[in-house]
């Protein structure tokens, strides 16, 4: 086994992770991790070098987004929420951040999960998302602030435009 299948293959648990994270369905994230694994190995070729994490991370951020395109066409179905009034401690608390992260804009929650989950610095989530430094510093801030007002049972402040 080659030197790059060996890493891509030690990158798939943390690929599991950021995608069950982004998408928050067991099903999809798998369907997409692996449709990043084959696309990686069909393109082994076109791989400069450098580092085969963050090439990964795009790889499976631009096939969401293209998931999400597809999916914006068709009509939306609305999960039923659990509301066990028995739930307390951790399992709450878990169950609250996760609404939390589920009513942020998919930019912000993908930035939150690249930074706090996988732990990667803001250079490489902004080459991940093609987007300048200062936007993954402006979606991480708004986004920080979203799931705490969330987590405190604070309504979100909406901006005033003029």
């Amino acid at each position: 086994m080659t030197a790059f299948r060996q890493s891509v293959e030690a990158m798939i648990p943390a690929l599991r992770r950021y995608a069950r994270a982004l998408v928050r369905d067991t099903d999809i994230a798998d369907d997409l991790v692996q449709d990043t694994l084959v696309r990686a190995l069909r393109s082994e070729r076109l791989f400069l070098g450098g580092d085969v994490r963050s090439w990964l991370y795009t790889i499976l951020t631009n096939l969401n987004k293209n998931r999400r395109r597809s999916l914006a066409r068709r009509p939306a179905f609305m999960p039923l929420l659990d509301n066990n009034a028995d739930a307390s401690g951790t399992e709450a608390e878990g169950r609250d951040i996760e609404r939390a992260l589920s009513t942020l804009v998919e930019e912000q929650r993908s930035v939150l999960l690249l930074v706090m989950l996988e732990g990667m610095s803001y250079r490489e989530v902004a080459d991940i998302q093609g987007v300048p430094i200062g936007t993954v510093m402006s979606r991480l801030a708004r986004a920080r602030a979203h799931v705490r007002a969330s987590i405190e049972g604070q309504r979100p402040a909406l901006r005033r435009v003029k």
